[in-house]
């Protein structure tokens, strides 16, 4: 193991091993040869996890193992290129660099307000036997919480301009375990064997990887590049491979992605270390950030002037700060014509009148925000044109609908359409089929995305609790929360609504998705759905107080599709979420993560059916301190919400 300068006091017995160590490393720096084969060893700061990059008669592999338990074998790396010869074989080791990184962080907002980035890195540079040899550095690092690597093209003679037709990465794992594949970002998914996943699976792909130990496969830092999903490989058992959008289209000098793979004793583990993929991203390159604001969102439902101004009022009034128009203000979304720099209602959306500067004026006066929703349509035409324009009409941020994703072309587009957006002091949230991959570190005006089975969707509370520890790993997903609509008593609680917002990270909540406030045309009273009217119920308090960006965060209980107790910190308050479901169930929460030497007010938002309101949600407060120990107990399909205040 190769260390800083200041680690090197050693014992003789330990010096005569390093020394033969880095005649090794001087030896294939020097020689330049294959020498049959030759492994090259990287573990992680804590020493748990093993990766082993191999040179096996010339072709790369590498093979993980956590705590002494195998969990990648050998798997291949490379890729195939178009009118060339594949990069996959005949290389030998020109040079190996390793070093260590430890440093911490602050991002703008997130999960938590530090994030530590500590890692071992060996970038180990290959040429291959072409006639004009084209080198590859593999640059591999071995996290505490997992493994990264990723490819780069050096500026070089035998390789300028390229395809890549595929990529031959595999992740062979050591057994048929145990995963969790959908095949659409906002699909349904499955419990399966790695032997049963079919092509074009999503990341990040869950994997039980036996003994208690998870992991979960995918990607970071994906900017200009196709996007990867995984596809079995015949070639070996229970193996997955690297499919990608579309070819690639490179010039080197040039880097690829990452591709990870995340490790945790527990799902709860795994979602409580998803910021590896914010490591794995460049720093915030936005300076002034100033104008970058997380918060809660109700998306304004009859494309009115007195409905938009009813959104605001109600926003202003229940602690709310943003107002979305969705579709529908500037003409039919799925028309090529039109035209998103005019205010036209769809007619077949709504009758109008839509006044929006006057909205926007209103809004701004009272500290609300204004998020108008393009679609892909008029955002590929417009883009351009329509952000400056924005900018001068008072509007805070763009949810771009319909993007195109997968193909290395719209990867690069989208987020030169999200750099852009920082260049009009814009925020952004992307919605459909897009799943992040740690951008928003970078451009963290990149609030939120969709790329998920939200409300929207329908999802059962197995569905919801199975997303939240797979999907949730990539990142914020707008979730779309409907409180009042009918679909919440077909699948879950009203608790379990509120607990929602605890447990599904996203900057921008959208907390109202269907239903409109009083003073809204159409509003009327009697049950919740599409054409309800938002009651006054007492629990909404609870919305009122919650924020959307956090400084800590606790996964306290957690099984996949199953139950979900997660706790997170905002200044001195903790918020807590419960989701259950279909079977009753009472789970322990020590409230030992609070300050010691504070007392505290518990206040718990449950279900309880003989409420006498319609969303049938009880309000208990109740004194606590850091020695309180609470029985969550769970009705199926049920939910728990709890704000932890101090007391004054």
């Amino acid at each position: 193991m190769l260390r800083s300068v200041k680690d090197l006091t050693v014992t003789p017995a330990a010096f005569f091993q390093r020394t033969l160590w880095y005649t090794a490393v001087l030896l294939i720096v020097v020689s330049g040869k294959t020498l049959g084969q030759e492994r090259i060893e990287l573990t992680s700061p804590d020493d748990r996890i093993v990766v082993q990059f191999t040179l096996d008669d010339g072709r790369p592999t590498y093979a993980v193992s956590v705590g002494g338990r195998p969990v990648l074998a050998e798997s291949r790396l490379g890729f195939a290129l178009r009118d060339a010869a594949p990069l996959d074989r005949d290389f030998r080791v020109l040079a190996v660099r390793r070093s260590e990184h430890d440093a911490s962080w602050k991002p703008v907002y997130g999960e938590r307000n530090e994030i530590r980035d500590r890692y071992r890195q060996a970038e180990i540079d290959l040429a291959d036997s072409q006639e004009k040899p084209r080198r590859v550095t593999l640059r591999l690092r071995a996290y505490d919480e997992g493994v990264a690597f990723c490819y780069h093209f050096p500026e070089q003679e035998g390789l300028g301009d390229f395809v890549i037709d595929s990529e031959l990465t595999q992740f062979r794992f050591a057994a048929d375990h145990p995963c969790w594949p959908v095949y659409s970002a906002q699909g349904v998914y499955s419990r399966a064997t790695l032997g049963a996943v079919k092509p074009n699976c999503e990341r990040p792909l869950v994997v039980a990887a036996a003994d208690g130990l998870y992991v979960a496969v995918g990607e970071a830092r994906l900017v200009d590049f196709a996007r990867m999903r995984l596809q079995p490989d015949a070639s070996a058992a229970h193996t997955l491979r690297a499919h990608l959008g579309s070819t690639v289209v490179c010039r080197a000098p040039m880097t690829t992605p990452w591709r990870f793979l995340l490790v945790g004793d527990s799902p709860g583990q795994l979602l409580e270390r998803n910021y590896l993929l914010l490591n794995l991203n460049e720093p915030c390159a936005i300076g002034d950030t100033s104008w970058i604001q997380p918060g809660k969102v109700i998306r304004e439902v009859t494309l009115t002037t007195q409905g938009g101004k009813a959104c605001v009022d109600f926003a202003v009034s229940q602690g709310l700060q943003f107002v979305e128009f969705d579709a529908g203000w500037y003409g039919h979304e799925y028309h090529d014509d039109s035209d998103a720099t005019t205010v036209t209602v769809d007619p077949a959306r709504s009758p109008g009148p839509l006044d929006l500067a006057d909205v926007i004026h209103y809004a701004d006066q009272r500290g609300i925000g204004i998020i108008l929703y393009v679609n892909r349509r008029a955002l590929e035409r417009q883009l351009d044109t329509i952000l400056p324009l924005y900018r001068q009409w008072g509007v805070r941020g763009v949810k771009y609908g319909f993007v195109q994703v997968g193909s290395q072309q719209w990867t690069a587009w989208l987020h030169e359409a999200v750099r852009k957006a920082a260049e009009h002091r814009l925020m952004v949230d992307i919605h459909d089929e897009y799943r992040p991959t740690g951008y928003e570190r970078t451009y963290p005006n990149l609030m939120t995305q969709e790329g998920i089975g939200g409300d929207e969707t329908s999802p059962t509370n197995q569905q919801t609790l199975t997303i939240l520890f797979t999907r949730m790993i990539a990142g914020a997903a707008d979730n779309t929360v409907c409180y009042y609509d009918s679909r919440v008593e077909r699948n879950a609680s009203h608790a379990y609504q509120l607990a929602k917002l605890v447990c599904l990270y996203s900057p921008w909540q959208f907390v109202f998705w269907y239903d409109r406030p009083a003073g809204s045309p159409g509003a009327k009273g009697g049950a919740g759905g599409q054409r309800g009217t938002i009651g006054d119920e007492p629990e909404l308090e609870f919305y009122r107080h919650v924020p959307t960006v956090w400084d800590e965060t606790r996964v306290i209980h957690g099984a996949i599709g199953e139950y979900a107790v997660i706790a997170r910190r905002s200044g001195q308050e903790w918020y807590v979420g419960a989701m259950n479901d279909d079977q009753p169930r009472t789970l322990p929460l020590r409230l030992d993560f609070l300050d010691p030497n504070q007392r505290y007010t518990a206040h718990v938002y449950s279900d309880d059916p003989n409420v006498q309101t319609r969303t049938r949600v009880r309000i208990d407060r109740i004194p606590v301190d850091a020695q309180t120990s609470l029985d969550i107990q769970l009705a199926p399909r049920c939910g728990q919400a709890i704000r932890l205040s101090p007391v004054e």
